[in-house]
């Protein structure tokens, strides 16, 4: 990969339940997860031993339980995460200071030119990986290829303690027979669409028109036909602009009563307006969240020509969004608001505005 960029994506294995495995040797083996065990508790993080009776994220921790009934929930301790984290951090700042953090548990690494002088990426990324199961008893898995898509999804590729390479040589023979399910960006709604339009693969994606993609997918149909060639010219950002501030709440009781839908969203737009001060944050779009009991979810935007970080601001334009949404027939179990658009981005002139999409991760799809 001489004439190309080496980019590694780290991705730590079950970060938060491996961490509590470690501090607590009676939990190593065990099904756990990381989360609360009441009726409206959500797993936040599952070991590997707990995913192999379906357990995910973001799963209502009463269906996680019905799956694994020997289930071990463990109350989470951000801060702890968050010093290993650092630690992390600063052993991957051995080798470059090109990173980009995605979460407490992932991260873009540039290693073109490396503070070590090491030829080989692998080996860096093998080095890494093997730093941090000695200095941390953690573990990594590691992708690495040219690009951010390609080293994304090389580390997913050999989960758990995966290390897999993929040359541009190689890449689009690894991206044809690569399922859709595993593309980046791609959750399960999205994949249900493309199944119905006969893309199953990299090589049935490569094979649509871009006019297609787009008509389909919008914004996200070029990034899907880029990827589908082995194109992705992100840089690894080291300093990436924080594009929006939300908060969420997960309701007692479901609630289809309007006076009571208004004041939970008055809860939740006052301790969005803490955060927003907090981060001396301002964007021009809100969004409102809504899931309902079945655990279906909608979201409602609108931009305006003012910004927003205040309560007069953000709470009159939320409760005109929330009209938009029936929820005398389909009582809710969460509302969330979030603030997006900031001012470096809404600033830019029209003509040299960048075009920016959100790639989730899977189980944040739609």
């Amino acid at each position: 990969m001489d004439t190309f960029r080496k980019i590694i994506h780290i991705d730590m294995d079950a970060f938060y339940a491996s961490v509590e495995q470690r501090d607590n040797p009676e939990l190593k083996g065990k099904p756990i997860a990381v989360g609360h065990v009441e009726q409206r508790g959500v797993v936040a993080a599952a070991s590997y031993e707990a995913r192999k009776f379906g357990v995910r994220s973001a799963m209502s921790s009463a269906k996680a339980k019905k799956l694994c009934p020997q289930l071990i929930f463990v109350h989470g301790r951000m801060e702890v995460y968050k010093a290993v984290s650092a630690r992390i951090h600063e052993i991957f700042h051995e080798y470059t200071d090109l990173i980009e953090p995605i979460s407490l548990d992932e991260a873009f690494l540039d290693v073109t030119e490396n503070k070590k002088q090491i030829e080989l990426a692998v080996d860096i990324a093998r080095e890494i990986k093997r730093r941090i199961r000695e200095e941390l008893n953690l573990v990594a898995s590691a992708g690495v290829s040219y690009n951010k898509f390609l080293a994304k999804v090389a580390s997913d590729y050999r989960k758990p303690d995966g290390l897999c390479t993929i040359h541009p040589d190689q890449a689009t023979d690894f991206i044809d027979k690569l399922p859709i399910e595993s593309f980046w960006g791609i959750g399960p709604v999205t994949a249900q669409k493309m199944h119905k339009l006969g893309i199953f693969n990299g090589k049935t994606l490569r094979e649509c028109s871009l006019e297609m993609l787009k008509r389909q997918f919008g914004k996200a149909g070029t990034v899907y036909y880029d990827f589908a060639r082995g194109i992705d010219n992100r840089p690894v950002e080291p300093v990436r602009i924080r594009k929006s501030i939300g908060c969420e709440h997960t309701l007692e009781k479901d609630i289809s009563l309007t006076s009571s839908v208004i004041i939970e969203l008055y809860h939740v737009a006052c301790e969005l307006t803490e955060r927003l001060k907090a981060k001396d944050f301002k964007g021009y779009t809100l969004t409102l969240k809504v899931k309902f009991s079945d655990f279906k979810q909608i979201t409602r935007s609108q931009s305006t020509p003012f910004p927003l970080y205040k309560l007069d601001t953000i709470l009159p334009l939320a409760k005109r969004l929330l009209k938009e949404v029936d929820y005398e027939r389909h009582p809710i179990r969460l509302l969330g608001l979030a603030v997006s658009n900031p001012k470096e981005e809404h600033d830019w002139p029209s003509e040299r505005r960048p075009e920016w999409i959100q790639l989730q991760l899977k189980f944040k799809d739609e």
